[in-house]
């Protein structure tokens, strides 16, 4: 990671700690504090700032607004490890194991008013930014159901699952890259360019985070390794091979799908080895790559000097390597 990178999320982690969500009941907010405080990637806050620098150099002015996403995504992912009965996120308890369900989910509702409450002083058209956000949201909840529907179908296509994460995961990097946009008062096909590279990159960053799944070191991906295989999610790998397995590396992932008690650890180390035999590790880098290089493709169309674009490109370049 660049020193401009870290640069931008000491902005970001420093405005955090100074945020203030509510104090009485301990129980609402005690949950929202710990949350927020497990760190994470703020790519998203990030992706704020960087689109807004490409047209503007007071990145300080939007933090707020850069904020907004960054409550958001811990909203939704608050929610999601209820739906998903995650035990870990980012290596500790998540807060409906460490708390309760019911508690997550209200302490969830008050980070969504928060997100809304960081908007309110945005420089530009409030307006259209509330319009982005709500129609960003309701996406994000259209995927989130597409992935729980795809739970009780035997099987799903490619491009179902692909158009799923780009609800669930990807149109929310592409609006926090729009929202910059928006924020410096950029024209309306720069908003969109910049909407559709942060699409192209989710989806890339999705696919990365399946085959981290498999194949990450534990101790680096802070959440449990195997557990989409575990847990039988309809990731691209298993999806692409269920889709080109022979008769015998079919049967054997289906037995694995359908057993109800198993050790999880054989479970994940047998269904891996097929996923070898198949290739499905570089079929799957393939296939990121392929929507990595559509999001350059998009940046490319915008008319700004290259090397204000830069910062973009880096933080680009480093999810495509991260290992975590």
């Amino acid at each position: 990671m660049t020193n401009d990178l870290k640069a931008q999320i000491g902005l970001i982690n420093n405005r955090l700690s100074e945020l203030s969500y509510g104090e009485n009941p301990n129980e609402l907010y005690e949950p929202i504090r710990y949350i927020m405080s497990l760190g994470g990637k703020r790519l998203r806050p990030v992706l704020v700032l960087l689109a807004y620098r490409l047209f503007k150099d007071d990145p300080e002015s939007i933090l707020d607004q850069a904020l907004a996403v960054e409550v958001f995504h811990n909203f939704t992912l608050m929610h999601d490890d209820i739906m998903d009965e995650a035990p870990l996120r980012r290596g500790k308890p998540t807060v409906h194991e460490k708390w309760n369900s019911s508690t997550a989910i209200l302490s969830g509702d008050v980070m969504l008013v928060k997100a809304y409450d960081l908007l309110l002083d945005a420089p530009t058209d409030l307006k259209a930014i509330i319009t982005a956000f709500n129609a960003c949201a309701a996406g994000v909840c259209e995927g989130q159901q597409f992935d729980m529907n795809f739970e009780t179908l035997n099987t799903v296509s490619e491009a179902d699952y692909i158009h799923m994460i780009k609800l669930k995961t990807a149109v929310l990097l592409g609006f926090s890259l729009k929202l910059g946009a928006m924020l410096a008062g950029a024209d309306e096909q720069a908003c969109e360019k910049l909407y559709d590279f942060g699409v192209h990159i989710g989806i890339g960053f999705q696919l990365k985070d399946d085959l981290l799944d498999v194949y990450a070191d534990q101790e680096k991906f802070g959440k449990q390794v195997g557990g989409d295989i575990i847990a039988n999610k309809k990731t691209f790998l298993l999806l692409k091979a269920l889709e080109l397995s022979n008769d015998e590396q079919k049967s054997e992932l289906e037995n694995w799908i359908s057993a109800t008690e198993f050790n999880s650890d054989e479970k994940v180390r047998e269904v891996t080895r097929v996923y070898d035999e198949m290739g499905i590790r570089q079929l799957t880098l393939d296939k990121m790559n392929e929507y990595f290089n559509k999001g350059f493709e998009a940046l490319n169309d915008i008319p700004v000097e290259e090397g204000k674009k830069r910062p973009l490109i880096s933080f680009a370049e480093y999810l495509i390597d991260r290992d975590k």
